[in-house]
């Protein structure tokens, strides 16, 4: 039986995959990159925000530091966090659910902890999670579970006892490592690996909406 849940935040609870895919690409280009490749907000999503500075710096032979990056590319989407990205479709709904049913529930994302922060409390949200929990207490960032199982120690749950639902095919295959239900959550930016994380997750779903099936 399930008891608790883990949502990831970017691409499963809020609409903002699009906002990481443009940052990346203006940040390199007032850097003085010419064309960044499309292709490299797909390497730098599976990783943690020290991680992806670092890359930028060598790929790309930047003359600056981490520090520089990481507050820079947290400028550049701070707006976005502030004052625009939405909710996705039924979040509310299936929050709402949740507390009715006393089904305790938190985020472990990889984004910065401000940003993460800063959108939860504009929409509402920030009050009714059990815990925020970021790479920043958790480096290693979503390839190992460290994550997963802090927030499973807050929960005062095993893993079997509870779900965690991402968007990211790394993600859910490191979750489902670590013994957790896993449920993928459709999002526009994950659809290249869609039939793989239909085949990896426990559960596929289209909305958030339909995880509420597991709970009938």
């Amino acid at each position: 039986m399930i008891k608790s849940i883990i949502f990831d935040l970017d691409g499963t609870l809020i609409d903002s995959m699009q906002v990481w895919y443009d940052v990346d690409r203006n940040f390199l280009l007032e850097n003085g990159v010419e064309n960044p490749p499309r292709e490299v907000s797909e390497k730098v999503k599976r990783m943690t925000v020290e991680q992806s500075s670092a890359f930028f710096i060598e790929q790309f032979n930047l003359k600056c530091s981490q520090e520089y990056v990481i507050n820079r590319i947290e400028e550049l989407v701070r707006f976005e966090y502030e004052e625009r990205i939405p909710l996705k479709p039924y979040a509310v709904e299936l929050l709402d659910f949740l507390d009715e049913r006393g089904i305790p529930y938190g985020i472990a994302t990889a984004t910065y902890n401000s940003l993460a922060t800063a959108v939860l409390k504009r929409l509402g949200l920030y009050q009714r999670m059990k815990f925020l929990l970021t790479d920043r207490e958790y480096p290693r960032g979503k390839k190992f579970p460290d994550i997963f199982m802090g927030a499973a120690e807050i929960l005062g749950a095993a893993p079997e006892e509870i779900l965690v639902a991402e968007d990211s095919l790394h993600s859910v295959k490191t979750a489902k490592n670590a013994g957790f239900v896993t449920a993928a959550v459709y999002d526009k930016s994950s659809e290249p690996d869609r039939a793989e994380l239909e085949k990896t997750a426990d559960y596929y779903f289209t909305s958030l909406k339909e995880i509420e099936r597991l709970f009938i």
